[in-house]
């Protein structure tokens, strides 16, 4: 019998005990993993109220205090990260080596955001550059902007955590965290660590349930700044609930990734294969439509047919295993209904497209419709679709139909290729000679169009955890005043 791990919700410095959970039933194991207690509305109320009045304590903590309590809180996750990865496994169906990649960057992006939090200062502006200004100073500094709402997702739910927490952190705010329902326990050990590192209790609480929580606190005037990692749906639904607040929208894709004439085939039919399905495809960044010149077409799509034939498919606590389960039966189903879609309409399922439980079978689709459900919408799961293409315009322009934009990849040795699909695909990140499905943590992240609004990282969560202010001495120069 698989032990049940406990997730509470942490409510102005306590866990709180008792009161009403949710279960979490592993999508592979099929049986309870976790069991969160589930916030109500005056738990809401009291999280609310006691960010307000903790603001200014965490706002008054050194830079190079809140940078030892991130450096050693990274220290604790790596230590800690065959706990955290085998969670990841358990409430998600994550492979461990993808769990264990996740810590590994988790351990990262809170080195990261600590090494930001000892740069964060100001400047003094060139006023005495106009005649109004002459005789006088300004400068300004970046001050946090107030409590922080983190609305966090199921499919990187340890490292996404990390981005908002530690940024927020970083800036001097104190955060509410809404967990996925998905993967409640692995989110609060998470939490667990950062206060063991000596966060103080004032700077985070946790807060788990299901849209009304998260509805709840975006439209509180408490919050500040809101960062939320979802669907297109679920990012729209914040926006309007938190109203005219700061907001940050990291929302879903359906990334191109383009092979042209003159790449190495059968590399990219080898990344295209391991991207296309870590973590079983749920991804916003993973490759989901393969452009491939049609003089190198067949080629390219038997090559990553025998490619993902090659995947280990099942238990996600094996070490050997490189596909698990998707998030449960219900997203498997739509998968696979969506290849079945794209057959009836002329295209051949080379590989997959069948489902045991919640694990699906590793799919590729040939050659499917250009308004097949594969190609239009966001797959995110098990599926990447192989479409030809003759000219280098014709398919940037394909890649731009897509309502997202957020990374594409592209293998080509062309540099006039590399710097034309920069500049015209409408994307937030080019992925060059790799498949879209790639991320540094310490690198600008976001994209366009239904993809969202903002970058994160945590040098430009910083940015936008934090608010300007100005300075103004009057009569006071350093630039002179004659």
């Amino acid at each position: 019998m698989n032990t049940i791990h406990e997730a509470g919700c942490l409510v102005a410095g306590e866990w709180l005990p008792g009161g009403p959970h949710a279960e979490r039933i592993g999508p592979y194991l099929r049986e309870p993993v976790s069991r969160a207690r589930t916030a109500q509305d005056e738990d809401v109320t009291a999280a609310l109220a006691y960010a307000r009045r903790s603001a200014k304590r965490i706002a008054r903590l050194a830079p190079a205090t809140r940078a030892g309590v991130l450096e050693r809180a990274a220290a604790a996750v790596t230590a800690q990260g065959e706990r955290l990865a085998r969670l990841l496994a358990l409430e998600l169906g994550k492979p461990l080596k993808d769990g264990r990649g996740e810590v590994l960057r988790v351990a990262d992006t809170l080195s990261v955001a600590a090494a930001e939090a000892r740069m964060i200062g100001g400047e003094v502006l060139p006023v005495a550059g106009w005649a109004r200004g002459v005789g006088n100073t300004a400068i300004t500094q970046r001050a946090p902007a107030g409590p922080v709402l983190a609305i966090t997702p199921f499919n990187a739910p340890a490292n996404l955590l990390a981005h908002k927490l530690a940024a927020s952190f970083a800036a001097g705010n104190t955060t509410i965290v809404k967990p996925p329902p998905q993967a409640p326990a692995v989110s609060t050990a998470l939490v667990e660590l950062l206060l063991e590192a000596g966060m103080p209790v004032e700077a985070v609480q946790v807060l788990h349930g299901g849209g009304e929580v998260g509805a709840a606190l975006c439209a509180a005037p408490e919050i500040a700044v809101v960062s939320v990692t979802g669907g297109v749906p679920a990012g729209h639904a914040v926006a309007r609930a938190a109203g005219p607040k700061r907001v940050m929208l990291e929302l879903g894709g359906n990334a191109a990734t383009i092979v042209c004439e003159d790449a190495d085939v059968a590399q990219a039919a080898l990344v295209c294969a391991r991207t296309g399905y870590s973590n079983s495809g749920q991804s916003c960044i993973s490759v989901q439509r393969v452009y491939v010149h049609r003089s190198r077409f067949e080629e390219f799509a038997e090559e990553l047919t025998a490619q993902v034939k090659g995947l280990v498919v099942g238990d996600p606590l094996d070490p050997a295993t490189d596909v698990g389960s998707m998030v449960d039966d219900d997203a498997a189903e739509r998968v696979v209904r969506w290849t079945a879609e794209a057959a009836a309409q002329g295209a051949r399922v080379t590989a997959g497209g069948t489902r045991q439980g919640a694990v699906m079978a590793p799919t590729v689709v040939v050659a499917p419709p250009a308004e097949a459900r594969v190609v239009r919408e966001e797959v995110f799961g098990a599926l990447v679709a192989v479409l030809p293409y003759d000219g280098f315009d014709e398919v940037l322009e394909e890649c731009n139909r897509s309502s997202y934009g957020l990374q594409a990849g592209l293998f080509t040795h062309d540099v006039r290729r590399v710097v034309t699909a920069w500049r015209e695909l409408e994307v937030g990140g080019l992925i060059v000679n790799g498949s879209s499905n790639f991320r540094l943590d310490h690198v600008p992240f976001g994209g366009v169009k239904d993809s969202g609004i903002g970058r994160e990282s945590p040098r430009w969560m910083i940015e936008d955890f934090t608010v300007t202010k100005t300075l103004m001495l009057k009569g006071l120069t350093i630039w002179g005043d004659e």
